[in-house]
């Protein structure tokens, strides 16, 4: 199940890129999950748990990921129950944040109003309580927040 939460809260990692580089375990890089994210959002390709192959920097540390895929990778692996800040990866994250949220449950933050659009998006807000069951139900409760600033 996802949650999010619109603005900082208590329990967020605002920073996940400076978390992640304190945090990350080996198996969190070479795990099937982690490994399609790299690809697919960085289009790159781990070749081992210290090296990642990138079409534009070459061999790369997972230090060197995009944030949104550190974001992602943290996410997925981490079990100590901070919220990460979604914010730190692009729109094209969201699809990866929905697929996460099926596997466990999930809270996330967000600063501005991430895009799910063309995705199937359930999720609780967790400012209001309120529930969301697509994308034009969640724009609703994002601007409802947002607006109120």
């Amino acid at each position: 199940m996802l949650k999010i939460y619109f603005g900082e809260t208590e329990g967020e990692i605002y920073n996940p890129r400076l978390y992640f580089a304190n945090q990350y375990e080996d198996e969190w890089i070479t795990s099937d999950l982690s490994k399609e994210m790299i690809k697919d959002v960085d289009r790159s390709e781990v070749v081992s748990a210290h090296v990642i192959e990138s079409p534009v920097l070459g061999a790369i540390t997972p230090l060197h990921l995009s944030d949104g895929v550190k974001t992602l990778i943290l996410m997925a692996h981490d079990n100590t129950g901070w919220f990460f800040n979604a914010t730190a990866g692009g729109d094209n994250c969201a699809k990866w944040i929905l697929k996460i949220a099926e596997e466990k449950d999930l809270t996330i933050t967000l600063h501005n109003i991430m895009s799910f659009q063309d995705l199937d998006i359930k999720a609780e807000i967790l400012n209001d309580g309120r529930f969301v069951n697509n994308y034009t139900e969640y724009l609703d409760a994002a601007v409802d927040f947002f607006k109120c600033k």
